[in-house]
């Protein structure tokens, strides 16, 4: 990773071309520290990775709305840019598809403490071979981000257009926490993860569904590890949400405080707090209070988080008499890699969803796994 080069101009002169993020978005320019001067480069990116100089060109990896992950080179004339040209893409052929993406929208919407927003990308349904009713809104699901401390970003993800080409309503939401909206942003999460990461994306939820933009019976959540985790809490803490799906994602925090590799051993410690916190926010210990549809994925060689949080909170709903299924992958560590399993895993949230609270069949030709409690 890198956010800076040094490049020099036909006078010889020595500038600094430099990326940075503000409000969510990547920015590249040409600092001139000795007039004290910065210039704006104007570039398709709204996502800046890395960057690499030779000779007039840069090469800066980066993405947007409609560009996957790419390699792009950028000629300059001094501190303007007279030619962009991408000469590597992740997925070179995807732009065909154009018509289907759905653009996501910026929003800032109110968290529960006052005066304090939080920021999340709106994804609408896109389809261009169907119309949607104009008396029935859309399924909605909501996406909090792993991490904790990551931060989701506005860039082509293909996943979550095989969500909104199909109907759904996306949202990824950047909660209190998130790395990108400045240091004050980011502190909010000490001593408060599963609290404020939680508010917020309940709060996003209801904001949307004020702005006419869900279906209130049809509010779902996912989440990855921390994200997992953050999904977990708010299906058993919080009432806003109608079902949900659980990516190797935490149940307990103390299990992942005393299992989890020796790199993030002391994350947890200022984001949870003392020893009551630590239990008090681990879903797995009010497993009474979870009362919607639940689907679990889980690999079997995860380190970071072990299977053993999976299987507990499935045993638990499973005994409850809940509707709960876990999907255990053989070879799988802490996020998926093999392309079946990750197929695999957005078609069966998609049909469980679909078959459990969403009141619609799936277009495309899944078989469901078989749910407990309701099959």
């Amino acid at each position: 990773m890198n956010s800076y080069e040094f490049i020099k101009n036909e006078a010889g002169k020595t500038l600094i071309a430099c990326t940075y993020r503000q409000n969510g978005k990547s920015y590249l320019g040409i600092l001139d520290d000795v007039q004290g001067s910065f210039s704006l480069l104007d570039i398709p990116f709204t996502d800046i990775d890395n960057i690499a100089s030779w000779n007039d060109y840069l090469y800066v990896e980066g993405a947007s709305a409609v560009h996957p992950s790419s390699v792009a080179k950028v000629t300059l004339d001094g501190r303007k840019v007279v030619d962009f040209k991408i000469c590597w893409s992740s997925s070179s052929d995807c732009l065909k598809y154009e018509s289907y993406f759905s653009q996501p929208e910026l929003i800032e919407f109110p968290t529960v403490v006052p005066g304090q927003n939080a920021y999340a990308y709106y994804y609408p349904p896109t389809n261009p071979l169907y119309q949607a009713s104009q008396e029935e809104k859309p399924p909605l699901l909501l996406k909090s981000h792993g991490g904790p401390t990551a931060e989701t970003r506005g860039i082509l993800n293909l996943s979550i257009q095989y969500w909104t080409s199909r109907g759904w309503a996306f949202v990824d939401v950047n909660y209190g926490g998130s790395t990108g909206y400045g240091r004050e942003f980011r502190e909010r999460l000490l001593d408060c993860w599963g609290i404020v990461d939680v508010d917020d994306c309940c709060s996003c939820a209801k904001f949307l569904l004020e702005n006419g933009k869900a279906d209130k019976e049809r509010l779902c959540i996912t989440g990855g590890s921390a994200g997992g985790y953050t999904t977990l809490a708010a299906l058993a803490f919080r009432d806003t949400f109608k079902a949900g799906a659980s990516l190797y994602g935490v149940a307990d925090l103390n299990l992942l405080k005393a299992e989890t590799h020796k790199f993030e051993s002391h994350y947890l410690d200022k984001l949870v707090g003392d020893d009551k916190a630590f239990f008090d926010r681990s879903p797995i210990n009010f497993v009474d209070k979870f009362s919607c549809p639940i689907i679990l994925f889980q690999g079997l060689e995860d380190k970071a988080v072990p299977p053993d949080q999976a299987r507990k909170i499935y045993k638990a709903l499973k005994e409850k008499g809940l509707p709960v299924a876990l999907v255990e992958y053989e070879g799988e560590q802490h996020g998926f890699r093999k392309a079946e399993n990750i197929k695999f895993t957005i078609e069966q949230q998609m049909v469980f969803f679909a078959r459990l609270i969403g009141r619609f069949n799936v277009a495309d030709p899944i078989t469901p796994i078989k749910v407990d409690n309701f099959d």
